[in-house]
């Protein structure tokens, strides 16, 4: 379930590459970053990640694990390979088979992520803020307080691609419909695919 879980969600995020309606939150943030910071974006991708590491050992421990590095060191390639596979496949989609990505992408990405959460074998550095924001601080469900997470993601990446020098009409590339979806749907998607998918899977495994 870790495993399948990760490469569903790296599948998942090159799916929303190609709608181009905006990316994740955490990717949103990212591409602020990026555009902010004069260093590559894989350098800059493992820092950043390895700051919300160091927090994750602090806060609660319980939540690294051989998923949290399989998706540290294997997102990026899967996603890579999956964005080029569908621009081979798909080089001029049209707007209707672009939303039917960005859909299809949220779907996947929650039910992937909800896949390798609950097989508590780890979580990414980003998903583990959220569990231990929800779970061992106390200050809400999940899916509200991740949905927290990927506003302030969201605002985060848009500010710093701002003071990088982008101006208001570029945001789109950066926090589009897509990643706006995504900041208010995912908590609650991941929630509902934990409780009626991914636990009684797990369950029934054991």
């Amino acid at each position: 379930m870790s495993l399948a879980g990760v490469l569903i969600c790296a599948v998942s995020v090159g799916i929303f590459k190609i709608a181009a309606f905006g990316v994740d939150p955490f990717q949103s943030l990212m591409s602020g970053l990026d555009n902010l910071i004069p260093i590559p974006f894989g350098t800059l991708y493992v820092l950043v990640n390895l700051v919300l590491l160091v927090f994750s050992l602090l806060a609660d421990r319980r939540n690294i694990g051989i998923a949290t590095f399989i998706n540290l060191f294997l997102l990026g390639y899967i996603t890579q390979f999956t964005y080029e596979l569908l621009q081979v496949l798909m080089p001029d989609p049209s707007v209707l088979v672009r939303s039917l990505c960005l859909i299809a992408g949220i779907v996947i990405i929650c039910f992937g992520s909800s896949l390798y959460m609950t097989a508590n074998l780890g979580v990414s550095t980003y998903d583990a803020v959220a569990v231990v924001l929800s779970g061992k601080w106390k200050l809400g469900q999940f899916k509200y307080v991740r949905i927290c997470c990927d506003l302030v993601c969201v605002l985060l990446g848009t500010g710093f691609f701002l003071l990088a020098g982008g101006t208001v009409a570029q945001i789109p590339t950066i926090a589009g419909v897509g990643t706006v979806i995504t900041a208010f749907f995912m908590g609650p998607l991941i929630q509902f695919f934990c409780d009626h998918v991914a636990i009684p899977l797990l369950e029934k495994g054991n």
